[in-house]
């Protein structure tokens, strides 16, 4: 048993195998599934507090060398710190600062990566979030379409009607609502590369006339009322807490009286917004989204209240989340070789672990995925919506 391992690791019954650079090794219970090779002498005294944030920093860095599945290493090493730190709290991080040039740099960070990449492991149309299982038996492309089809259905979309697609990615939406639905799409991006593949498709699928996409930060929207609705998908992660109002009014702006607004994001599971704890969210910050803050719900629904939209539905969307997730590393796990080719080694390090800890956090309830509609009033209070549900489902 190697002398220098730290004394709390010794007595762990975890399906764990420890080996260090120089050939000796532990085995933390009978019958091992994943093997954390060691490969930085330093890490030995930092292993005694083993948070998320270390054991994802060092894989990423190369201290740290995994083997075995990528999904079951997530869950053992968060056995590993569970055992090691408890349910430690959730620290309160810093607010970062949000302004035009910084969301633009974190965006650029994150989704200019290569769209080659990206369509490695997402569907044909590119919907970089959350897909809708109405029975659990669909494939991931069958998933997006009905997710796409359930934000439709919630907006009541109609021929010709106007919609604002905010931080519209790679346009799979503003597709499928002016193929599908006859609306006429004005979408805004804050990514280049997405931009210009988007506009691609958008010709290629004869759609030049019903969309338009633009690159613009949300904080330059018309405010004049124009779009009959407004969606969001995935977009309010990269606003910031503290411009979550200034937000909310400039949807409010952009959308005409009686007009809806769908919100469609990840919330923390704190009301306050902290990251959750042992430092999962700290390594996402660092490493995947800088800048990036989750609100809660109640922020969301408090912030667009304030705004003037009145909230009329929500729905929580966490284990479909849970499942895209498990769908999209599965698919990078499968060809981690043509990965390679297309982004730098510890890039493709920082998506192995981030869409299989995010399946695993989504399962865990860690964070959520919630639908927010809200109507803008008219000034008497009336609007047009229907007083159940019941449109939403009937095929």
């Amino acid at each position: 048993m190697p002398t220098y391992l730290p004394s709390a690791l010794r007595d762990l019954q975890l399906p764990l195998r420890v080996r260090l650079w120089d050939g000796q090794q532990l085995d933390l219970g009978p019958q091992p599934l994943v093997t954390l090779v060691v490969k930085d002498p330093k890490l030995m005294t930092q292993l005694a507090h083993p948070s998320l944030d270390l054991l994802g920093g060092a894989y990423v860095e190369g201290r740290l060398a995994l083997e075995g599945s990528i999904s079951e290493a997530i869950e053992v090493c968060d056995a590993l710190s569970q055992a090691l730190l408890g349910d430690e709290p959730a620290r309160h991080s810093v607010r970062a600062a949000h302004d035009k040039r910084t969301d633009a740099e974190s965006i650029h960070y994150h989704y200019d990566l290569s769209n080659d990449f990206y369509a490695l492991w997402l569907d044909p149309e590119m919907v970089y979030s959350c897909a809708y299982f109405e029975t659990g038996e669909e494939t991931l492309e069958q998933a997006q379409i009905a997710k796409l089809r359930h934000l439709c259905r919630k907006l009541r979309l109609q021929p010709g009607d106007k919609l604002l697609d905010v931080g519209c990615g790679w346009g799979g939406l503003a597709r499928f609502a002016a193929r599908e639905y006859g609306a006429q799409v004005f979408g805004i991006t804050l990514s280049r590369e997405q931009l210009h593949w988007a506009r691609q498709r958008v010709i290629e699928q004869g759609l030049g006339a019903k969309v338009t996409l633009e690159l613009m930060d949300y904080r330059d929207l018309p405010q004049d009322g124009r779009f009959d609705k407004v969606v969001s998908v995935g977009m309010f992660e990269h606003v910031g807490h503290a411009n979550l109002p200034l937000y909310c009014q400039r949807l409010f702006g952009a959308v005409k009286p009686a007009g809806l607004v769908m919100n469609h994001g990840i919330t923390a599971k704190y009301t306050d917004g902290r990251p959750v704890a042992r430092g999962a969210g700290d390594f996402i910050g660092r490493y995947v989204f800088p800048n990036g803050e989750l609100p809660h719900l109640a922020s969301v629904t408090c912030c667009l209240s304030d705004a003037g939209l009145e909230v009329v539905d929500v729905e929580n969307l966490r284990l479909h989340y849970a499942r895209t997730l498990a769908f999209w590393s599965t698919r990078l796990e499968a060809q981690l070789a043509q990965a390679a080719q297309m982004v730098p080694e510890q890039v493709l390090r920082i998506w192995r672990l981030y869409l299989a800890g995010c399946a695993y956090g989504f399962s865990r309830g860690w964070m959520a995925l919630h639908q927010v509609l809200a109507v803008k009033p008219r000034a008497d209070g009336s609007h047009d919506l229907p007083l159940s549900r019941a449109d939403l489902y009937r095929q």
